[in-house]
């Protein structure tokens, strides 16, 4: 039940305001920014949709819907410092991307199931259509990868 939740959490994305100039719109195909459709990798239906956003340079992700209404409400117990005890609903999991060429890195990304926070890598596939995310601790060998679905908009 906690990684579902996690998965619905982690999968798309919506826009929020323009931060400035040189920001990335959401109808810029060469970002992340924007609204994206997650994906369970277990049973390979959507979960939930994300935003990523850009602040300071850096991406950013939060929780837009979650599409098993029993998890709706859910909080991050299991979670510490910024989430603890959060609603998976509108929390912010991916944080600190840095863009490091055709991909973005050095940040993080939060299971609320578990309240384990990984190293984050991801990258877009092509046309901009889908994101690919790796979870990891220490190595990125060492994790998961989940493909989410750029929605319209």
């Amino acid at each position: 039940m906690r990684r579902r939740a996690w998965l619905m959490a982690g999968m798309a994305f919506a826009v929020t305001a323009g931060l400035g100039s040189g920001v990335a719109r959401a109808s810029d195909r060469s970002s992340p920014v924007g609204n994206w459709q997650t994906i369970d990798d277990k049973t390979n239906k959507p979960s939930g949709t994300m935003v990523i956003y850009q602040r300071d340079g850096l991406l950013f992700g939060r929780v837009t819907s979650i599409a098993d209404p029993k998890m709706q409400t859910v909080l991050c117990h299991d979670c510490d410092g910024w989430a603890e005890n959060k609603p998976v609903m509108g929390l912010e999991v991916l944080r600190d991307m840095h863009p490091n060429g055709a991909q973005w890195d050095g940040g993080t990304i939060l299971n609320p199931q578990d309240g384990h926070v990984y190293h984050c890598r991801m990258h877009l596939g092509p046309e901009g259509q889908t994101l690919v995310l790796r979870g990891y601790i220490g190595l990125p060998m060492l994790g998961r990868t989940q493909t989410w679905q750029r929605l319209p908009g």
